[in-house]
């Protein structure tokens, strides 16, 4: 198999969409035992100063899955497009392919306001 360039390898993530992105972030993560760098700025916008002993004593990320849209699926894809910054077709997406997760390894408090907005818009929600 002939070995993929850099430019070659950014011209194929060009062509997927976030959420294809994603899968492919969290398959390369599980692959090579390593965590995207990306993450770094969600938890450090959470507030999150603490050492790793206290990381270790409370959990401080939580995902955000979405596991059904209920009867009201357009106002649960207006929230998933609010809450991600995806793109309707990729937020409808996630909305039709449920469980999924809407949002991966956000603090507490982001945790919390996301499945209340979801619930309100009459989706069924589970943060882990």
């Amino acid at each position: 198999m002939a070995k993929l360039t850099k430019d070659e390898l950014l011209a194929q993530f060009e062509e997927m969409t976030l959420i294809e992105l994603a899968e492919f972030v969290s398959a390369f993560e599980e692959k090579f035992d390593v965590t995207a760098a990306a993450a770094a700025p969600v938890m450090m916008a959470g507030g999150v100063a603490g050492g790793a002993a206290e990381a270790v004593e409370e959990k401080d990320e939580f995902d955000v899955i979405l596991t059904g849209a209920g009867d009201k699926k357009i106002q649960v894809i207006k929230v998933v497009r609010e809450l991600t910054s995806l793109g309707l077709k990729e937020a409808k997406d996630l909305v039709d392919g449920t469980p999924k997760p809407v949002l991966e390894k956000v603090n507490k408090e982001a945790a919390d306001k996301a499945a209340e907005s979801l619930k309100a818009a009459g989706a069924s929600v589970e943060v882990k």
